[in-house]
């Protein structure tokens, strides 16, 4: 490592511990959510108006300095989960916080951030070889991509979640400074969502709702047979689940040249109800069985394709995490907006790997193109002050 890099990050890692909270604190009040646990809490709450997705590079030379960013990971993660004030740091250091959000990281701006580790982690670096989850592996590409090689893949992402760009800015700034020299950055992506209209799920960059069928996440057993790692994964990934990143233009030019109608019958749902074609309410499950040949919601409408709802797919379902965002315009002229899609399955090949197949070639796939992602494995929770991120893993290799 470059040795003014590895300065930064032993300067950072100990700037970690001078700023601590001023108060004990294992639960973010502003949320409700709990920082400690056996999974990572963020999996299953829903979307904050505000999140972004960054894909690192692991830089830290060899195994003990790897252990080291991870601690200091989970410290400022535990940290900007449930606020306080840093505490000073002399007249002569830098201050020990950005000030983007005041003297005090509020309580109630609080952060929930996810952090997944990528297939290429587990390579010869870090003495990981072998103990990867079973079914990670670099994303494949599918028929309808046009995948980006700089908008792909990682060997570390982190995803920030909050109700304000601001304070998930003021956490990305954070966590970049404390890990620097044993992280860069590959790729990142800003993410929101829109509030109720007029309610239920929020609605995409389409103006449809996004995220109606998602499985309930308060059914635990539901969650165990579609989310959390299975007993086959290896016994340190207990708690953990597998994280697919889509990265997803969204040609909205084109798109507000087709009539609603058509539009509809690409989707299979109403655009104002969100409820599918055959139905009246956004709840309302649609009724396959009685519209064989697709003259209500069309056989390959995506609504249709992504999830027949018959007895083999039950097992194939995802939940699904999804922003809009916006980049700005094109060089062509055109609006670079789109969808940072994220789901979570307990079997990326069984669950998004057949979705995809059978969404190959379905007519939506005309006004979006996949540019880039990643697959992922979420990390177990931190389950006290003692653990921190991938403990279970670096103990056990």
């Amino acid at each position: 490592m470059n040795p003014v890099r590895r300065r930064g990050f032993l300067r950072g890692a100990a700037a970690g511990a001078a700023c601590a909270m001023t108060g004990p604190a294992a639960t973010a009040p502003g949320s409700g959510v709990p920082f400690h646990g056996p999974w990572q809490r963020a999996v299953l709450t829903p979307p904050a108006r505000c999140t972004a997705l960054t894909s690192f590079d692991v830089t830290a030379t060899g195994r003990a300095e790897l252990a080291d960013m991870l601690r200091t990971l989970t410290d400022r993660a535990r940290f900007l989960a449930t606020g306080g004030t840093p505490l000073p740091t002399g007249v002569a250091a830098p201050p020990a916080d950005s000030g983007l959000l005041g003297p005090r990281v509020p309580a109630d701006g609080a952060v929930r951030a996810t952090v997944a580790v990528g297939p290429s982690l587990f390579d010869g670096r870090y003495g990981l070889t072998g103990r990867a989850p079973r079914r990670l592996r670099p994303m494949p590409v599918f028929p309808d991509d046009d995948l980006d090689p700089d908008w792909c893949h990682g060997d570390l992402a982190v995803q920030l979640c909050a109700d304000s760009p601001d304070t998930v800015l003021h956490a990305l700034r954070d966590i970049a400074r404390h890990t620097r020299g044993a992280l860069q950055i590959r790729w990142r992506l800003n993410g929101f969502t829109g509030p109720s209209r007029p309610m239920g799920a929020p609605r995409n960059l389409f103006g449809f709702k996004e995220g109606t069928a998602n499985p309930d996440r308060a059914d635990a057993r539901l969650m165990d047979r579609l989310v959390w790692a299975g007993p086959d994964e290896p016994g340190w990934a207990a708690g953990g689940t597998y994280l697919v990143v889509r990265l997803i233009r969204m040609h909205v030019e084109f798109w507000d040249r087709v009539p609603l109608s058509e539009q509809e019958r690409l989707l299979g749902r109403a655009r104002d109800t969100g409820a599918p074609l055959d139905g009246a309410r956004e709840g309302d499950a649609p009724r396959y069985a009685y519209d064989p040949e697709g003259e209500v919601i069309p056989l390959d409408s995506h609504i249709r394709a992504a999830d027949p709802r018959t007895p083999q797919t039950r097992g194939q379902r995802l939940l699904r995490r999804s922003y809009s965002y916006d980049r700005g315009t094109l060089p062509n002229g055109d609006l670079d907006v789109g969808t940072l899609f994220c789901c979570y399955q307990q079997d990326p090949v069984r669950q998004f790997t057949a979705v995809q197949h059978r969404l190959a070639g379905e007519p939506l796939t005309d006004y979006v193109t996949p540019f880039g992602g990643g697959w992922f494995f979420v990390l177990p929770g931190v389950r006290d002050r003692a653990d921190w991120y991938g403990r279970a893993l670096m103990d056990e290799a």
